[in-house]
C-alpha cells in the first residue's frame, strides 16, 4: 500500500522549515547506509544529533508521528528518528531495499513502512523522482513540499538522479503494531468507513458501535503491543 499524506499544510510552517534547512550542516549520506545500499547512494545527510539539525528533527517528528492518517494507515508501534537528506549535482540513490532492522540498541526497530516527507517543491529541482517497484507496478513520485509518502519497506525503490537544483526530504521508518500489510490495509479501510459514518450518523448509533467493536477486536487479534 502506497499512500500520500498531507503532513504539513500550513504555508507558514513550510516556510519556517525551509529556512531552517538553510542552517543545517551536512555529511556524506553513505555513512548512514548499509553495506549494499552504500554502493548506490550518492547524497548528503544532515547532522541531526545537535544544534540546528536536532531542532529541525524535533520539529518534524510530531508532524509525522501525530498525523491522523499516518496513525490510521501505519498503526505505528515505533518510529525511527527522521533523517534529512539533500540530493543535488547528479546525486541519486540507486535501486535498493531498506535494511530489515534499522537503528541500534534500544532504538532498533523492524522496518515495515518507509516514509519520505518532501521539503522541496517539485519546481525547485529537476529529476529526483522517488521510484517504488512493488507487486509488478512501478510508481514514480515527485511530491510537493509538505507531502509525505508511506510505502512498504519490503519494496525495491530508488531516487532518480537530480540534474539541477536540490532535493530536500525527510526520511525514516515505522515499525507497525500490525505486522501484516494486508491486515493494515483492512484496518485502514475500516477507519475510512468509520470517519464517513461519523459524518452521517449520531454518536452511539448501532452502526458506529459495530464498526468500533470490529476495529478494536481486529487490533486485539492482530496487534503486537
Amino acid at each position: 500500500m502506497i499512500i500520500s499524506v498531507t503532513a504539513i499544510s500550513d504555508p507558514n510552517v513550510l516556510t519556517q522549515i525551509k529556512q531552517a534547512v538553510g542552517g543545517l550542516s551536512w555529511r556524506d549520506g553513505r555513512e548512514t547506509a548499509g553495506a549494499v545500499a552504500r554502493k548506490v547512494k550518492q547524497n548528503e545527510q544532515a547532522i541531526t544529533h545537535e544544534g540546528a539539525g536536532k531542532q529541525l528533527r524535533d520539529r518534524l517528528t510530531p508532524l509525522i508521528s501525530e498525523n491522523v492518517v499516518v496513525k490510521a494507515a501505519a498503526r505505528p508501534r515505533r518510529i525511527s528518528a527522521p533523517m534529512i537528506s539533500r540530493t543535488a549535482d547528479g546525486g541519486h540513490y540507486g535501486a535498493h531495499v531498506d535494511n530489515a532492522m534499522m537503528g541500534a540498541a534500544n532504538a532498533r526497530i523492524r522496518s515495515d513502512i518507509s516514509f519520505t516527507l518532501f521539503l522541496s517543491d517539485p519546481d525547485e529541482y529537476e529529476g529526483g523522482e522517488l521510484v517504488i517497484h512493488a507487486a509488478g507496478l512501478t510508481q514514480s513520485i515527485k511530491g510537493k513540499a509538505g507531502e509525505l509518502i508511506l510505502y512498504p519497506s519490503t519494496s525495491i525503490h530508488e531516487v532518480r538522479p537530480v540534474t539541477s537544483g536540490a532535493r530536500i526530504v525527510c526520511v525514516g521508518w515505522i515499525e507497525s503494531m500490525i505486522r501484516d500489510p494486508a491486515q493494515r490495509e483492512m484496518l485502514f479501510d475500516l477507519e475510512n468507513l468509520r470517519a464517513n459514518l461519523r459524518q452521517k450518523l449520531p454518536d452511539g448509533s448501532p452502526e458506529l458501535l459495530t464498526v468500533d467493536k470490529t476495529v478494536s477486536n481486529l487490533i486485539r487479534m492482530w496487534g503486537q503491543p
